[in-house]
């Protein structure tokens, strides 16, 4: 690939500039999804793409990744520095270009780039347009250029600013405080999370992330290296670190098939669920596309196949399915499109045709050949899909007693939702709420014209650990089905949500704010996240905030969120104040729960959101799944004040 690529002369006349970026600023959501904390690392991801892209072109196999003390970012690699030269048609610098017109790029020139992320052509130009202040520092040709920029305009003409043996491009960046007014705060295990995967991806390539806002003792700052030497075999292990495996090894290949490369790395582990996780040029296609419905044929085909020859299934009295031949699974499918087909601007979706064929090839040579040469491996793996087949035919009759039971089965609602009286779903929410006490102060506070209340009993099941039969059985789940009124899947794909008949557009889990609530709303977010994913994913799952404390003085009267606040408080009131602290949403009654949780125009809800699918799925694995060292060393890690018991 690098052979083809170092035929072109990498010059300003490979840099083509597509259109003006005027809307940028005025339509930043457009271009980077929105302004809060999401958009707010997505600048990060587009500029180290740049560097990602010298790297898939042979250019390029370090990248350093920098917070600074102010939050500014600097992202440096040692690729071949961003042409300097003038650029004909634009009349000045190539760097001023690629800098300042969206849409500019040596990615859109063929003989530059073979194989690129960012083909939408929002990149660097973007960044630029949304920070506060930019320099591009490029070092190249013996010399260092550099350029300023303040929200997007050039402060002066490109300009050299001393002599180098190095190579490479620098871009430091400070995000505009006129854009993101949430917040410009960059979360260091969010980026993280982010370069390891690239890392991952990438093999062979070095990514350092910096956080110079912490200064150890020695006076140094932490930093984090990411590398991988055996690429995606070695991703399936750190994402499959907190299930039992069921088989040894990891089952992994890498090739080109019709001139698309193609890598793949998959284990069987003990769980119930299916994990498949995809990417198209390092972008993670979390909607899947053709390149998922290739490993899903290959895979099925190939395993049916051995499966059948075996005499396994002989006394089985109904067929397999491909879902069974997916529990269980986790697998990463990346492949290398030189001009990918993505379905909308958040590239989410592959749509080239020809894709499908080549890692369907490619992944039933790669089984074929791993159960050929590990017999005990491939009689254990079909004796799983045998057992998954037969928990299938069992969960369907209970999903069958579920789909009864909704809304379109003209059973009526579960008794114990108390629903809302307007009939638009886009203007409906409803409240699960914790037991029973809550779920009736909740009913007496609501706005009964929009606001519905579903009281859950208890803990609902783990459904990390569950069978599907058992998850579809459980007499929460059945309700929560219920009352949301959305079709369950097929039995092909019994995790398919039809959400046309969905009857509340705000889905809101209301626990107490304590442990115990803690630990329910992480039961409900796991089941949403494993059967009900669609749910999140089109935005409609919210987490309530309700208060810790209510603080008095005489009339006066406050809330507080956290410790924090009540102190704040206590000390601007002085004296002696009156602390309340709210041991459960029982304790309040209806109108400070709707003051304070429940009121649209006061209350605080926290959209449930999916940054990154591969690592939400480590992390419910490894808090909800049955691998306890894990789990003991993320609350040790990550907790402000825990006991843990030995």
């Amino acid at each position: 690939m690098s052979e083809e690529v170092n035929k072109a002369n990498y010059g300003a006349d490979n840099i083509q500039a597509l259109e003006g970026m005027e809307h940028v600023r005025m339509r930043p959501s457009m271009y980077i999804g929105d302004i809060g904390v999401r958009g707010l690392h997505h600048l990060v991801y587009e500029v180290v793409d740049n560097s990602i892209d010298e790297a898939l072109a042979g250019h390029c196999d370090t990248i350093d990744v920098v917070i600074n003390e102010d939050n500014s970012i600097s992202v440096k690699d040692n690729g071949r520095g961003i042409p300097v030269d003038l650029h004909k048609k634009e009349g000045v610098s190539a760097l001023e270009v690629v800098m300042t017109k969206i849409g500019a790029g040596g990615k859109f020139d063929k003989d530059s780039y073979k194989v690129s992320g960012g083909l939408h052509g929002v990149g660097v130009s973007c960044v630029n347009a949304l920070s506060v202040s930019l320099k591009a520092t490029v070092y190249r040709e013996g010399k260092i250029w550099e350029q300023e920029y303040e929200r997007g305009k050039a402060l002066y003409p490109v300009k050299t600013v001393g002599e180098t043996t190095e190579r490479g491009t620098m871009v430091t960046f400070l995000p505009d405080d006129q854009i993101f007014t949430q917040t410009r705060e960059y979360n260091y295990d969010t980026l993280a999370s982010r370069l390891r995967e690239l890392a991952y991806l990438n093999k062979g390539i070095t990514i350092y992330l910096t956080d110079k806002r912490v200064t150890e003792e020695d006076g140094t700052h932490p930093i984090e290296k990411f590398h991988s030497v055996e690429g995606l075999k070695e991703f399936i292990k750190f994402l499959d670190g907190n299930r039992e495996p069921l088989i040894a090894e990891v089952i992994s290949m890498e090739g080109e098939k019709n001139d698309i490369p193609v890598e793949v790395a998959m284990v069987y582990n003990t769980s119930f669920n299916e994990n498949l996780h995809s990417y198209v040029n390092n972008i993670n296609t979390h909607e899947g596309g053709t390149h998922l419905s290739g490993f899903r044929r290959g895979l099925t085909t190939t395993l049916k196949k051995y499966a059948d020859a075996s005499g396994l299934l002989d006394k089985l009295k109904f067929e397999i399915s491909g879902d069974d031949f997916r529990e269980g699974l986790t697998a990463i499918v990346s492949v290398k499109v030189a001009e990918p087909q993505f379905e909308g601007q958040t590239k989410t979706k592959l749509g080239n045709r020809d894709v499908t064929a080549a890692v369907s090839q490619a992944v039933s040579e790669m089984l074929e050949n791993y159960l050929e040469e590990h017999p005990n491996d491939a009689k254990t793996i079909v004796q799983k899909v045998i057992l998954a087949a037969q928990a299938r035919h069992a969960a369907r009759k209970a999903r069958e007693m579920v789909q009864r039971k909704t809304v379109m089965g003209g059973a009526g609602l579960p008794g114990k939702l108390s629903d809302c009286s307007e009939q638009d779903p886009q203007k409906c929410e409803v409240f699960l709420v914790e037991g029973d006490s809550a779920g009736g102060t909740a009913k007496q506070g609501r706005d009964r014209n929009f606001q519905a209340i579903l009281p859950l009993r208890g803990k609902i099941l783990n459904v990390e650990k569950a069978m599907q039969h058992k998850v579809f059985e459980n007499e929460e789940i059945k309700n929560i089905f219920t009352a949301l009124g959305v079709t369950i899947g097929t039995e092909e794909d019994a995790k398919a949500l039809n959400l046309e008949k969905l009857r509340y557009h705000k889905i809101v889990i209301m626990c107490d704010a304590d442990v115990d609530g803690s630990h329910i709303a992480t039961l409900i977010l796991t089941f949403f996240f494993r059967y009900m994913r669609a749910l999140i994913e089109g935005g409609h799952v919210y987490i309530a905030t309700p208060p810790l404390y209510l603080v008095k003085k005489g009339s006066k009267k406050a809330y507080a969120w956290n410790d924090k606040e009540r102190d704040a408080l206590s000390e601007e009131w002085g004296g002696s104040v009156g602390i309340q602290r709210y041991k459960g949403l029982g304790e309040m009654n209806a109108e400070q729960l709707w003051d304070t949780t429940m009121n649209p125009d006061f209350r605080t809800l926290r959209q449930v959101t999916i940054d990154n699918g591969t690592e939400a799925d480590r992390i419910f694995s490894m808090l909800m799944g049955d691998e306890v060292p894990p789990r003991r060393d993320f609350i040790e890690r990550n907790a402000v004040y825990a006991n843990i018991d030995a």
